[in-house]
């Protein structure tokens, strides 16, 4: 993560590399005008003890988080409206995954129809977008915390946990197939994450 920071400006656009003497020139270079803190919370810690070492930096003000391997177009406005309107500690983002596989609707022994991988029912998961005023910090006892078993089930029961329901395109992005299958969206032009050219 720090390499693909640290080289993403001399990485970007097109580039000149004289192998003789090492010399890399840059050339129409598109960089955004971000600041990127890295904040290393170390491989032992667990998701909610990693929250919690942020508190020094996060601590003054509303935050979004995210698990960073999915994708969706979630509108981060409406979320972050939403969560402001409800007043709570925590809003999770709910989302219906994909089916894994194809479904059959049967007309008796016969098949009536086969239908393309629906959208499971009602099975609303964490889809891993989520918004935190400060005194989510309570929640968190140390570097053993899990965000998840610890912090949104206490939440949930002190009745601090909202979910924004999100209807579109949400992906995990946890198997070599689901990776397949973004990276084909993105190639074929119908990634419906990309929110700008």
């Amino acid at each position: 993560m720090t390499r693909f920071f640290m080289d993403y400006c001399s990485l970007s656009g097109n580039m000149t590399i004289d192998l003789v003497r090492g010399e890399v020139e840059t050339e129409d270079s598109e960089c955004e005008d971000w600041i990127v803190h890295l904040k290393n919370t170390g491989q032992e810690t667990n998701t909610g003890g990693r929250v919690k070492r942020l508190q020094p930096w996060l601590s003054d003000e509303t935050f979004m988080l995210t698990y960073g391997d999915g994708v969706c177009n979630v509108n981060l406005r409406d979320l972050l409206d939403f969560h402001r309107a409800h007043g709570r500690i925590a809003t999770v983002t709910a989302v219906r995954p994909p089916a894994r596989f194809g479904g059959l609707n049967f007309d008796g022994d016969l098949v009536a129809e086969f239908t393309e991988k629906p959208q499971i029912g009602e099975g609303w998961i964490n889809g891993g977008f989520l918004v935190f005023e400060p005194k989510v910090f309570d929640y968190f006892e140390g570097d053993d915390s899990s965000l998840e078993a610890d912090a949104l089930e206490r939440l949930a029961a002190d009745r601090q946990l909202v979910a924004y329901r999100h209807d579109d395109f949400w992906q995990c992005m946890d198997t070599l197939r689901d990776k397949r299958l973004l990276e084909t969206l993105w190639h074929e032009g119908r990634a419906p994450w990309k929110v700008w050219d």
